[in-house]
């Protein structure tokens, strides 16, 4: 992390956006006025980030993050500083790591919280509303069916049955040739998980994510089940909850996945971007930065994007709330062809209404005077 020049004034800020999702953004203003921007959003989880940004700031914890709230928090705060040094500076974030950028970035519409009505049929009228808004890659997980209890029960190919019928419903409204993934959040024990993958590969999938859990127990499993999908033309992707380029490392040495998923919120800073991407490239593993939250995730999410080696397509969260936009000043640009625009202001780019954000702020914490 980059140390601040003098103390800064640290604000965290909880906003309200649907009644199942909440925000979490942080704000670092120096003495003469200028403020820079981080995400810490860990849905469900506000209270434990904001116990972090505690123990960080006033109980004087230092050293790598022990867990995801305090990941959270470290992230948010990394994102602060470099946006603050950028907007000081009058550049683009990208150019405090690069010369040149990717410019303009491909993406992905999750149009999972978007999809209120989990039918096949809700499903497929997110797509057609995401194609509409310019997207051409798309990617649903809609295994809410499959829990521990229906696989107790031998339930659970039911509820794979409807995931995989509502998958087939996008694809018929996305077309044969568009970029369809599915995530299943570390849902499936090993049948399920295989059966998944066939089922993926007769859809033309082009990832499966995250289908079962995470583990040191799970690597070797996870690399047969990546042998499977690679064997009938799919990939396996994962890791969206990984810390550091440490916590990606035991994923790469075991061979686990073809696409690693580091989101900007959790890994821990800036630096351990690129740490992870040199592994990445040794191991020959695709990133694809996990982003389904806030504007401030996407902005930051889209200046790592124009600069990250080895990077694939960014996930964009589609339509979960017309705040995504309503808590800024000036909106995204819109999406075209599959492709989304750099912001064009100093530092990530973009700038919060402070009406707005103030009137969807059910919780702020502040932390006068701190020294980084």
């Amino acid at each position: 992390m980059i140390v601040s020049e003098g103390p800064l004034d640290i604000a965290l800020s909880v906003a309200r956006i649907t009644p199942k999702t909440q925000w979490i953004f942080l704000a670092a203003t120096d003495s003469g006025g200028v403020t820079g921007l981080g995400e810490a959003t860990l849905n469900g989880r506000e209270d434990d980030v904001l116990a972090a940004a505690e123990r960080r700031l006033r109980g004087g914890e230092t050293g790598a993050p022990p867990d995801l709230p305090a990941a959270a928090f470290v992230s948010a705060l990394d994102q602060a500083l470099h946006d603050l040094r950028a907007r000081r500076s009058g550049t683009p974030l990208w150019r405090s790591f690069a010369a040149a950028a990717r410019e303009p970035i491909p993406v992905y519409a999750n149009i999972n919280r978007r999809t209120l009505d989990r039918t096949p049929e809700g499903f497929a009228e997110s797509a057609r509303v995401a194609k509409a808004a310019g997207h051409n890659a798309f990617k649903l997980a809609p295994f809410d069916r499959v829990t521990a209890a229906t696989i107790r029960s031998g339930e659970a190919r039911a509820g794979l049955a409807h995931g995989f019928e509502c998958a087939a419903a996008v694809r018929e409204i996305a077309g044969a040739d568009a970029r369809l993934m599915v995530d299943c959040h570390w849902r499936f024990d090993t049948p399920l998980a295989e059966e998944a993958i066939d089922r993926a590969a007769e859809l033309g999938l082009h990832w499966v994510e995250c289908p079962i859990p995470e583990t040191a127990e799970n690597l070797p499993l996870l690399r047969r089940l990546r042998t499977r999908a690679n064997a009938k033309g799919v990939l396996l992707a994962g890791c969206e909850e990984a810390i550091g380029a440490a916590g990606f490392a035991p994923y790469l040495d075991a061979g686990a996945y073809d696409v690693l998923m580091p989101d900007v919120k959790y890994i821990g800073g800036f630096d351990e971007w690129f740490r992870l991407a040199d592994h990445a490239a040794r191991a020959g593993t695709q990133l694809s930065p996990h982003n389904p939250s806030g504007p401030i995730c996407h902005a930051m999410s889209l200046q790592i994007s124009a600069v990250l080696p080895g990077f694939d397509r960014l996930e964009m969260q589609f339509d979960e709330s017309p705040l995504f936009d309503g808590l800024l000043r000036s909106p995204f640009a819109a999406i075209k062809n599959g492709y989304a625009a750099l912001p064009s202001g100093k530092g990530c780019g973009v700038e919060f209404s402070t009406a707005a954000l103030d009137r969807h702020a059910v919780q702020r914490v502040d932390f006068p005077q701190v020294d980084i």
